[in-house]
């Protein structure tokens, strides 16, 4: 199904900048951590014997007596790694467009629009039990088409019934993506595994490897935290198990909105401790609605 341009190209007009320095390859708008003669002064060093006079600051020399060269930092373009969880869960509402997948899928070609007019380089990963497939960020025209035919892919795939396993993926993408990047996340980070430590300790890992962190918490807000169903009886399917049930949903409300608030709130609370971007992306505001917010509210912490 082909991605609606109308519905992206007005993020050509936004900005997205890297808060933390990063690794890139072309002179851009975002801050590198090596030094060259370029751009912006940084500091002194002493000027070593032999090497060329051009960058001495003379007037240092004058009121010193020793010789110092000018160093600069150079401005780079950003790399961009995008995540998105394509496990069975990501697709609720069942055979529905506005499910949690497309809401993904959207952000994220909205997003490679706008880094693609800032001619940085993104990449995309995707992910359910395992990862499935993974394009290192590049920012040539051919990358871009493959991104974007890939994301497409994924507006026409059925994907099986498969279990999400967040904390081994992400373990393996801070091992495999090599430099400073600013990774973006989308999933519902919902894991079939009662141990959230080691969900979390696969993000503090991203964080260990120096990358910048945003994660889209995308849910659906009136099912999945609210549990706003009818008063009657209804027959429940994981999507990713298959496991049924039949209840009424008032009968374990209570219950499940506390289980759910709180794992939200711990998951948020160590977003915090780990200066991770957490963002509650409620699909039934709209991509455009709720990554615009960001972008905006993003750009002025600057």
């Amino acid at each position: 199904m082909p991605i609606n341009r109308l519905k992206i190209e007005p993020f050509k007009k936004l900005e997205l900048f890297a808060k933390k320095v990063v690794e890139g390859f072309i002179t851009g708008l975002h801050k590198s951590p090596f030094h060259g003669f370029s751009v912006e002064f940084a500091e002194h060093r002493l000027y070593n014997t032999g090497e060329s006079t051009r960058h001495i600051d003379w007037k240092l020399f004058a009121r010193s007596g020793r010789l110092f060269v000018k160093r600069y930092e150079e401005e780079t373009n950003l790399r961009c790694q995008i995540v998105i969880d394509v496990s069975a869960s990501m697709q609720f509402p069942k055979d529905s467009e506005n499910n949690k997948l497309n809401f993904s899928v959207y952000s994220a070609a909205a997003l490679c629009e706008l880094l693609k007019q800032q001619r940085d380089a993104f990449g995309l990963t995707l992910f359910e039990n395992e990862i499935i497939k993974h394009f290192a960020p590049k920012g040539s025209p051919s990358h871009q088409k493959l991104i974007y035919n890939t994301l497409e892919e994924i507006l026409d795939k059925n994907f099986e019934s498969k279990n999400t396993s967040a904390a081994t993926t992400l373990n393996q993408i801070a091992e495999i993506i090599h430099q400073r990047s600013l990774v973006i996340i989308f999933s519902d980070m919902f894991e079939n595994n009662s141990e959230n430590e080691e969900l979390f300790s696969a993000l503090q890992h991203l964080k260990y490897r120096k990358h910048e962190v945003v994660l889209f918490h995308v849910v659906d807000k009136a099912k999945e935290i609210d549990f706003e169903f009818e008063n009657k009886p209804y027959h429940f399917i994981d999507l990713e198990s298959g496991e049924e049930i039949k209840l009424n949903p008032s009968q374990i409300k209570e219950q499940y909105q506390q289980s759910i608030n709180q794992y939200k709130d711990l998951l948020k609370l160590k977003c915090g401790q780990y200066k991770i971007d957490f963002v509650e992306a409620d699909i039934n505001k709209g991509f455009d609605n709720i990554l615009y917010t960001y972008l905006v509210k993003r750009n002025k912490m600057l």
